[in-house]
C-alpha cells in the first residue's frame, strides 16, 4: 500500500506540469485558428457587406448565381436587374458577388484597354 500511494503521489506531481503544458498547447491553437481562419473570414464578410450597401442603380454587376446584368432600382434589400432587353428579374441584395468596372474589364472579363489587349497577343 505505501508503494501505491507513492505511485499515485509521483503521478499527480508529474502530470501538473503536463496539464499545464496541454492548456498552453491549447491556447496556441485557439489563437492560430483565430487568426488564420475566424479573421480573416471577418475581413471577407465585411468586404462583401461594403460591397453590397455601395451598389446603386446603373451599377453592371454579377451574382453568385453567375448572371451578368444593370441594376435598375433598388428597394430595401430587394434589387431589379435587368439581365436582356427588357428582362428584369427581382433578387436579393445578398445575391450580389460583384461589381464591374466598365473602364477596367467588359461582361467577358477581357480587358478593354489596347495596352492590355496587345500585352495578351
Amino acid at each position: 500500500m505505501l508503494i501505491s500511494a507513492a505511485i499515485v503521489a509521483n503521478s499527480q506531481q508529474n502530470s501538473g506540469g503536463s496539464a499545464l503544458f496541454t492548456f498552453g498547447f491549447m491556447g496556441l491553437i485557439g489563437l492560430a485558428m483565430y487568426f488564420l481562419m475566424i479573421r480573416p473570414q471577418r475581413k471577407r464578410m465585411r468586404a462583401q457587406q461594403e460591397l453590397q450597401a455601395a451598389i446603386g442603380v446603373d451599377d453592371e454587376v454579377i451574382t453568385n448565381s453567375g448572371l451578368y446584368g444593370f441594376v435598375t432600382a433598388i428597394d430595401g434589400d430587394v434589387v431589379w436587374l435587368e439581365v436582356a432587353d427588357n428582362v428584369e428579374i427581382r433578387i436579393s441584395r445578398n445575391a450580389l458577388l460583384r461589381r464591374i468596372n466598365p473602364t477596367e474589364e467588359t461582361a467577358g472579363g477581357e480587358p478593354t484597354s489596347d495596352s492590355d489587349a496587345a500585352a495578351s497577343e
